[in-house]
């Protein structure tokens, strides 16, 4: 079987548990004889190579004539002058909330016969035009490339799994790691959202990384739940051996996320608050960066716990690796979270984890402590609990190895070829 993947992110360009995911799942396939090209916008060569075949939409020859098929989502673009009219590709797809009335000229570099687009791969403000330019460099792969099945990774990657179907006939899987709705609450970007429902709708079979997820796409994008596969996601097993913690009195609460309204920052704080006068040594960390950072420092400083917290930033994985070492518990308290890689990353180290009930993880970890994310009084109980008893520490490295066990991405990427399966007959 040959699977033409599509993916925004890939060690070692690591934003959040996307990039994470995708490793895991492109190597579970390879381990199970599938062969997999994996098409990411920028390729680096620092990517880890492992049995797969990696390919930036940058690679991609695109043939430069006097009338280039441009993907609809341009009303016109000017490439070096020459001015070229959209091609009917995907007309039937396109919304309102897709339409620009100017779009800034896409960078290239060019041969005599070909083009090659450019791309930062990163999530600047240019986010939208880089989407629109990788779905185009990637629909020149229907003629080149070899492959039974279209697999497209989140609302980034929608476009170019559907412009692909549209010119190869092959089936299209959407892989759902995050909707609009959990990102944006009840106020989605419209343009998003209609590129989430387009690539759902278009998608011959959509895989959803929890059943809390799968309920929100069949309530939110009306998709016959038949359609939907929850698959769940897993973690890679541990390469290392866990640092020597230095001795401290000090007790360490983590906090690991982007800093935003869904991973539900300013409850981690809330909860702080209640609990700082009851453990003194507790010092509480907070690992990402977001849009909420600056007021979540504020609301620190006016609760006068900046002595009891630090603010990392963004940490690479090794950091977040020594992160987890140096913790005592790590606190997931997620307005909505389709899954949440990361509590396995902290169970993986032996830290106990307390997750939000609106998760997707918490259908997989029977023993990790629940509590709804608005709750801060609960969620200071559970914390103060594991820091005090001191026997919940080896209960939860004990119990949390059979869990993880069974959330192996040998064990995931077996259920995504049993899907694949399904709709390739």
């Amino acid at each position: 079987m040959r699977v033409l993947m599509l993916g925004w992110e890939f060690p070692p360009r690591i934003a959040g548990g996307l990039a994470v995911a995708c490793y895991g799942l492109v190597r579970g396939l390879s381990h199970h004889g599938v062969s997999v090209t994996f098409v990411m916008p920028l390729r680096t060569g620092e990517e880890p190579p492992d049995g797969y075949r990696l390919l930036g939409a940058n690679e991609i020859d695109i043939p430069y004539t006097q009338s280039l098929s441009l993907p609809p989502f341009w009303h016109t673009v000017r490439f070096y002058g020459v001015q070229t009219t959209l091609g009917p590709y995907l007309e039937q797809f396109l919304t309102p909330e897709l339409r620009f009335e100017t779009v800034p000229e896409p960078v290239v570099s060019t041969t005599e016969s070909a083009l090659r687009l450019e791309f930062s791969g990163k999530y600047g403000p240019d986010l939208l035009d880089e989407v629109y330019k990788y779905a185009y460099a990637v629909s020149h792969l229907a003629e080149r490339e070899e492959f039974d099945i279209i697999h497209a990774h989140d609302w980034l990657t929608y476009l170019g799994g559907a412009w692909l179907k549209e010119k190869s006939g092959k089936p299209l899987v959407v892989h759902v790691h995050a909707t609009e709705y959990d990102r944006s609450g009840e106020s989605p970007n419209p343009a998003i959202l209609a590129i989430e429902r387009l690539g759902m709708e278009t998608a011959d079979l959509v895989i959803a990384v929890s059943f809390y997820t799968r309920s929100l796409i069949v309530d939110k994008y009306a998709i016959p739940p038949e359609k939907i596969w929850a698959i769940h996601n897993a973690v890679l097993p541990k390469d290392r051996q866990p640092i020597q913690r230095p001795p401290s009195e000090r007790k360490v609460v983590t906090f690991l996320g982007r800093v935003t309204h869904q991973k539900g920052p300013e409850y981690f704080v809330e909860a702080a608050a209640r609990l700082a006068p009851y453990i003194p040594e507790a010092h509480f960390v907070m690992a990402g960066t977001g849009d909420l950072l600056r007021s979540v420092i504020r609301r620190v400083a006016q609760l006068r716990l900046g002595a009891r917290f630090s603010f990392t930033g963004f940490l690479p994985p090794a950091e977040v690796e020594r992160l987890f070492d140096l913790s005592d518990v790590y606190v997931m308290p997620s307005v909505s979270e389709p899954f949440g890689i990361s509590a396995l990353e902290a169970l993986r180290a032996g830290v106990p984890v307390i997750i939000s009930k609106q998760s997707g993880v918490a259908e997989v970890l029977p023993h990790a402590l629940k509590v709804d994310f608005w709750d801060v009084d609960g969620l200071a109980n559970l914390i103060y609990g594991i820091l005090r008893y001191k026997a919940i520490r080896p209960f939860f490295i004990r119990y949390a190895q059979a869990e993880l066990s069974q959330l192996q991405w040998e064990r995931s990427s077996a259920r995504v070829i049993e899907a694949y399966q399904s709709i390739l007959g």
